[in-house]
Parts: C-alpha cells; structure tokens; sequence
C-alpha cells in the first residue's frame, strides 16, 4: 500500500499524554472545589451523618458526570490517553462512584433514623414513600451496584462483550434517575440560582460528550466515507486480512497504530464489534485490517463478501508518532500485535529497529512485507522464534540485540504476558518511561 504523506510531528519533550492527563486532574479538582463551596453556602444540617450523606451525594455526582467524559471517546483525549488507559481509569472511577453512593444511602438513612423512631429499613422505605426523587434514587443505585458486579473481573471473563456492554448501557438509566432525583431533593442543587446553573451545565456537557463522541461523530464518519469490503486475503492458516474502502479516506483522520471498532453489516455479524488495529498505514485510498481468526466472531472473517457494509467506530487509540521523544525508534511486536507496529513502520522516519516475537517462522505472519519494508527504510528486522522460556527479550539479551535502547523511543504490542515482560525488561534497562509506549486493545479493559 502507498502511504498517504503526511507531515510527521518532530519528537517532543512536552509529552501529550501528560497535557491530556494533566487537563482531566485540573478540571475534576477544579470542580470538586466548585461543588464544595456550593455545599458550605447551602448551610449545615443539624445531624452530622446527613451533612456526611449530602457532601458523599454530591460527589457521587460530580464522579458520575466524570465518568461519561471517560467513556466518551472524545478524539483529543483518546488520541493522547488511549482507550486503554480511559477505559480502566473509568473502571477504577466506578468502583469509587459506587462505595461513594452507598456511603451516601447510608449517611442519609441513618441520619434520618436518629430523628425518628424508626429503624434504618423502615426510614428507607419511609424516604422513597414520602420524598420526591429518593425512590428513584434507590433504582438508581440498585442499577449502579449490577453494573459493579458484572464489571469485576471473575463476571466479566465469563460474559461475552454484547452482554456485558448490554448490561452496562442500564448505567445511562441509572445517570438520569439519579440526575432526577438531585433536582426533586438535592438542597445544593437549588441553593442559588448560580449552583443549579452550574448543575444544569455539568450535567449536559458530560451528556453531550457522550452524545457528540459515541453517536455524532461515528454516525457522521460512516455516513460520508460508506466503508464497504474489497478484498478479504487469506495470511496464513489462522490470520486474515480485509481491505476496506469507501469515499473520500483522506479526510479520515486515522494514523498508523490506530484501531478501529469494526462491525460487518451482515445478518448475523451486524451486531458484533472487534477492535482491529489497522496493519498498513492509511492511504487516502483504502484500509487494511489483519486478524486473528481465532473465535467464531474473527472466524467469520474468512467468509466475508466483497460489497459487505462496513460500520467503523473510530479511529482510536495512542499508539501512535505523536508520541514520540526521540529520533530513533525500536518496535516490539509479538504474535498477531505486529499489525499495529507493521503500520508504524510504514510510517516512521529516523533510525528504527524491528523485533518480531514469535513461536515459529510459520507464525510471522506479514513477515515478507515487513522484510521489504524495513530494507526500503534501512531498518533493522530481528525475528525471534522459539518458546517463551527461556525470555529471550531479558534484559541481557534485549540489551544486546540494541545496545542504544536508552536512546530510543519503544513501541510494545503483543499478548499480555508478552507485553508485561517486556515492558519490566525495559524499566530494568532504565529506559526512561516517557519512551515506553504499550496500548492493551480491548473493549472492556
């Protein structure tokens, strides 16, 4: 494939991870405080468990409008994060929003019950019958605590992706409800009209991230580029890639080292999506996928027709030169993660050395292109075959292979365990972490 040219940013010192990173922890504090000051104008009440439940409440809010701005595959922050990263910082931020509600449930019942002559099970059912907006909330939490349990990870592993995302859309219930109920009975929602301007602002912004990230753009991007396949080409045994073309590509602002979530508009695939990474860098012209067909999903690659509609969601993800520090680069591929890196290849200027991590020669999959391309770059291509002990990318070895692998930038894709040892072989060499670059692809991290 012809790549398209694109001007490629010089490596940087200012790293634009840690821009992004550094934006999400300005505004999260610079709106806690916001809804702090809120909370001390609204006034105290007399009963400290349930000035307790109104701060926890308040910021479970707050962390629950934060968390749609992290699902929101919103491209400033995914092109400098990664879904990645995103998708597990709003794991940890769930798990967190969750322990915040229920300290917020229990606060505000056992705060009402010292008033009263009732016990907590009592006052509960007393609050939802009597308040406006609290039986809501209690729907809202029920929901919130079946998404937490299906999110850990023994549930997880045993639900197929279109469960589990099933399950989870019950969470933009949960938000609603519980947006209503903090207009029926938050004090601090209606304490001035400034707070509950802001709330209403919070609120809808989080809500349009949302909107503007998962549904306009993808919609807006397939309606103007009408993907559809043109080829489906068989690599070896197991791995298939499909070229995908469609109108006006070159205004797709994808980049090599991106992934797209794909979904093949036929009758029974139209409702599963994967997350493949692009194994050529984007043309202009086309787009090249390169699979595994190791489930029934990625199987069905293998049967799909030339003209088939193409849904893609994206371009996602960080794995790509913006990231760069230095001149030089060195990529780490193992098995099936060298589409990504065979897309960077295509795409990098400077010095670069390719390490290909498999268990035999017949498993290096693309290795011819990847031959001719790095001889076209003046790269160097090491492929590695052979068990996974002993590691023959420790730190003696790796060391070996590049001697300047301090200098350089590294680029890591592979399986998990592959992946975790080399990036703990990379940290043993000292190899400073602003040069360390890895994105795990997956859905639900």
């Amino acid at each position: 494939m012809t790549t398209l040219h694109r001007v490629q940013p010089p490596p940087t010192a200012v790293r634009p991870t840690a821009v992004a990173r550094a934006g999400l922890y300005v505004l999260l504090a610079a709106n806690v405080a916001v809804v702090t000051v809120f909370f001390l104008q609204a006034g105290f009440a007399s009963n400290a468990l349930i000035v307790m439940g109104r701060l926890t409440g308040l910021y479970a809010a707050l962390l629950m409008a934060f968390q749609l701005l992290l699902v929101a595959r919103l491209p400033f922050f995914d092109r400098r994060i990664g879904m990645d990263r995103l998708t597990s910082w709003h794991r940890w931020v769930g798990f967190g929003l969750l322990w915040l509600l229920l300290a917020h449930g229990v606060f505000i019942v056992f705060g009402y019950a010292q008033g009263s002559s009732m016990g907590p099970v009592d006052q509960l059912v007393d609050l939802a019958e009597t308040v406006e907006g609290v039986l809501r909330a209690v729907v809202a939490l029920a929901l919130i605590i079946m998404v937490g349990a299906v999110s850990a990870r023994s549930a997880r592993r045993r639900l197929a992706y279109e469960t589990w995302h099933f399950i989870h859309l019950y969470t933009y219930l949960a938000v609603v409800l519980a947006f209503t109920h903090q207009i029926a009975a938050g004090s601090t929602f209606t304490a001035s009209p400034t707070a509950t301007a802001y709330w209403y602002t919070l609120w809808g912004a989080a809500l349009a991230s949302v909107l503007v990230g998962r549904v306009v753009l993808p919609l807006r991007r397939n309606l103007r580029h009408q993907l559809r396949v043109t080829a489906v080409v068989p690599e070896s045994d197991h791995v298939v890639s499909v070229y995908v073309s469609g109108r006006d590509l070159d205004r797709l602002p994808a980049r090599a080292g991106q992934f797209f979530l794909w979904r093949f508009l036929t009758r029974d695939r139209w409702w599963q999506a994967n997350p493949f990474s692009l194994s050529a860098a984007p043309d202009g012209n086309r787009l090249r996928l390169t699979a595994k067909t190791a489930g029934d999903g990625t199987a069905a690659l293998r049967q799909l027709a030339v003209g088939t509609r193409v849904f893609a969601e994206g371009p996602y993800g960080a794995f790509t030169t913006m990231h760069r520090t230095r001149p030089d680069t060195l990529l780490i591929a193992g098995g099936v993660g060298i589409t990504p890196v065979r897309a960077l290849l295509e795409e990098l200027h400077g010095h670069v050395v390719l390490i290909y991590r498999v268990a035999t020669d017949q498993d290096a999959v693309l290795y011819d292109e990847l031959t001719e391309l790095a001889h076209a770059k003046g790269a160097q291509l090491h492929l590695i075959t052979g068990p996974s002990t002993p590691d023959k990318l420790a730190p003696h070895e790796l060391g070996r292979l590049v001697p300047d692998v301090t200098e350089r930038d590294v680029y890591v894709c592979g399986p998990p365990g592959m992946t975790t040892a080399v990036l703990r072989t990379l940290r043993q060499l000292g190899v400073p972490k602003p040069q360390i670059h890895a994105e795990r692809f997956s859905l639900a991290g």
